[in-house]
């Protein structure tokens, strides 16, 4: 599969604050989380083919969801499909698709 990579604009600020935010709450729990790059990808992917995200939603999410969701999209994304697999759905799934 080929994956589409680009972000509108807005779209490009709100992952870069969602990395860094979780970056940030991986540091402070002793959370691993590979490299920034990876996470950037994965959120890119998933919003992109799985499963469009609210993004301003999971920026504002609480810390515990915030995580649920980036985590469990790290976890449950196909890198060959770009799809979620084992049922995942973010909480922070835009409404058409939930």
């Amino acid at each position: 599969m080929e994956f589409n990579w680009h972000l509108n604009p807005n779209d490009l600020l709100a992952v870069e604050q969602i990395v860094n935010r979780m970056w940030d709450l991986a540091i402070k729990h002793d959370i691993p989380t590979g490299e920034k790059i990876n996470l950037h990808m994965d959120l890119t992917a998933c919003h992109n083919h799985a499963c469009p995200l609210d993004l301003q939603k999971l920026l504002k999410a609480p810390d515990f969801d915030f995580m649920h969701d980036v985590l469990g999209i790290g976890r449950h994304l196909n890198r060959e499909t770009g799809q979620l697999e084992d049922c995942f759905l973010p909480r922070c799934a835009r409404p058409e698709h939930a």
